[in-house]
């Protein structure tokens, strides 16, 4: 009779445990207005970020790095993916030969972006990046936004360079059709039905490698970034010695598509410069921070932009642009001069470097992914930090099966855009921190005033970027040009501004930053409508995970003091178990 009775009991335990948790999963749904009051805008002061919020994570990651690991990290990190991913594509399809002056804009504006990272990740030295800036500037919800997009644009890079890597791989082995080292399967739609298994294996290998340790995976990224420096000067020299200037002109000029098609390749090519951002994510590994970030930071930018640009020109000096190959560009270009050989040689090269690019944005992406772990807005265990490798590992794991899934199916074309809108966003989205920080936060001046400035200074840019886009250059493009220049000025004249009285600051504020702000606003209205429908769906999506799961796992941690996930159904069922056991 006694042994009928406990085994009902333990038949009934997982039937209580559920309801449980259903009944109070549903108590906090119900409690979502309330929540969102008290979390949305909640911030956090440096301090909390620094010491609290870091602490979470077990372990404290490692500091080993230099300023020369993160100046590799950040040139490894966007050498391969721009000039190998995107240049033949845009040359190709949007710009013509004028493609290196595409790069040129894109690459000002994304060195305006790195200045306004620099000075947060000086004063905020956290592996976050733009996640933790957002959230301790503007709130816990923009910070979450935030932070999703940068994990989609990371992801889905990742994703499409590393089948890029496929193609360089097939053509350094002599095959001019890249599509032989993939499986088609018929049954799928176009577009998803070419599968990438070497693209997997190389995603899952460098997982691997970043589980382990970050040292040896800078080190690993700075002898591929030296090789890969020295293979991009050989390109270079090739390419100016036996290239030809009558390709820039012919067939149809330097500017085929006109001034709107190098607009319009300058946003695309943005994509280049995704590596810089994983640079401050490194903050918590790399010693002296108030130095040797500013070094890293924006010096990788500018020999990158310096090296795009010269890529660019040189592939347009050897081969017409209307003969550019869109997805092995270079190795295709060499075949057409009759360097057979020098095109094997750049297959292998070139996937070298997207294999470093790979490396350092996959480094990248679990920091952020950790530290978004830290504030309780994903399950916490993907914030630890293993203690005897120093690594994100959980979140390391993570991403890199999420990227090695989408990279098995997806082609480069179906993501670049989507990639790109959301670059610019983060990037606006810091500028517009920045700003406010050293104006409200530093400076103590009333914020009505410097989210007034913001806000016409985003309205004239977009008037701008309107009038241009519809063929408004009469009137519109003056009035709006003339408007934010001087809604610049007059707020530079009217409103103070205080200087950290430590480590390094943006010059000249508010220029470089609105300027910044200007540029992001400009490029991302040259995207596509379908990339924004695309974009508009992946937002309500992480919104809607934001209510459902994010503001009450917050609210639960930072309100009520547990330190634990309220919706985290694997905890409750937990406890209820041991509950069940004290009462049999």
């Amino acid at each position: 009779m006694a042994t009928t009775t406990t085994t009902t009991t333990q038949t009934s335990a997982p039937n209580n445990t559920t309801t449980i948790c259903f009944s109070k999963y549903l108590h906090s749904l119900s409690q979502t207005p309330h929540r969102l009051r008290k979390r949305m805008l909640a911030t956090w002061t440096p301090d909390q970020e620094l010491n609290q919020v870091r602490q979470r994570s077990g372990a404290e990651m490692k500091r080993k790095l230099k300023w020369y690991d993160l100046m590799a990290l950040g040139v490894g990190g966007m050498l391969g993916v721009g000039v190998f991913v995107t240049t033949g594509q845009v040359a190709f399809q949007t710009s013509g030969p004028s493609v290196f002056i595409s790069y040129i804009i894109a690459g000002i504006s994304a060195l305006l972006s790195s200045l306004c990272y620099t000075e947060f990740s000086v004063q905020i030295p956290v592996a976050g990046g733009a996640f933790s800036y957002l959230r301790l500037t503007f709130g816990e919800f923009v910070g979450y936004f935030a932070g999703a997009n940068i994990l989609m644009e990371y992801v889905l890079s990742n994703a499409a360079v590393a089948r890029n890597f496929t193609d360089y791989l097939s053509s350094a082995f002599g095959e001019n059709d890249p599509r032989t080292w993939r499986v088609k399967v018929d049954g799928l739609v176009e577009g998803f039905n070419m599968l990438d298994f070497p693209a997997v294996a190389l995603i899952l290998l460098l997982t691997l490698c970043l589980c382990h340790s970050t040292k040896e995976s800078s080190l690993l990224n700075l002898i591929m970034t030296v090789f890969h420096v020295v293979f991009f000067g050989f390109i270079i020299i090739v390419g100016f010695c036996n290239g030809s200037t009558n390709n820039l002109v012919k067939p149809k000029g330097l500017a085929p598509y006109g001034v709107r098609g190098v607009l319009d390749g300058a946003a695309k090519v943005y994509l280049s410069y995704i590596g810089y951002d994983s640079a401050s994510t490194m903050a918590e590994e790399i010693q002296n921070p108030s130095k040797n970030l500013p070094i890293g930071i924006v010096g990788s930018v500018v020999i990158t932009s310096v090296l795009y640009c010269l890529m660019a020109l040189s592939l347009c000096l050897m081969v017409p642009y209307n003969e550019i190959s869109k997805n092995v560009a270079f190795s295709m270009a060499f075949r057409q001069i009759g360097w057979e050989w020098a095109s094997n040689l750049v297959g292998a090269g070139a996937s070298l470097g997207i294999v470093a690019s790979l490396l350092v944005a996959m480094l990248g992406q679990a920091r952020y992914l950790c530290v978004i772990g830290r504030a309780r807005l994903v399950p916490s265990w993907l914030a630890k930090v293993h203690p005897s490798t120093g690594t994100p590992l959980n979140a390391t794991l993570f991403l890199g099966l999420c990227t090695a899934s989408i990279a098995l199916f997806t082609d480069l074309e179906i993501v670049i855009d989507m990639i790109s809108i959301g670059t610019l966003l983060v990037f606006y989205l810091v500028a517009n921190a920045l700003i406010y920080r050293r104006y409200v936060t530093i400076s103590n001046n009333p914020p009505f005033q410097t989210l007034l400035f913001l806000f016409l200074l985003s309205s004239s840019a977009i008037g701008f970027a309107m009038s241009w886009k519809f063929k408004q250059q009469r009137w519109g493009l003056p009035l709006f040009g003339v408007s934010t220049i001087t809604i610049i000025a007059f707020f530079n004249y009217t409103v103070p501004c205080l200087r950290h009285s430590t480590g390094w600051s943006m010059p000249f504020m508010p220029w470089p930053a609105a300027l910044s702000i200007f540029l992001n606003v400009f490029l991302m209205t040259t995207m596509t409508k379908f990339s924004f429908q695309r974009f508009a769906i992946w937002a309500c999506l992480i919104t809607l995970f934001y209510l459902l799961y994010g503001v009450h796992s917050t609210y639960q941690a930072e309100e009520m003091g547990t330190g634990e996930d309220e919706v985290d159904p694997s905890s409750a069922v937990q406890q209820t178990k041991l509950d069940n056991i004290q009462v049999l």
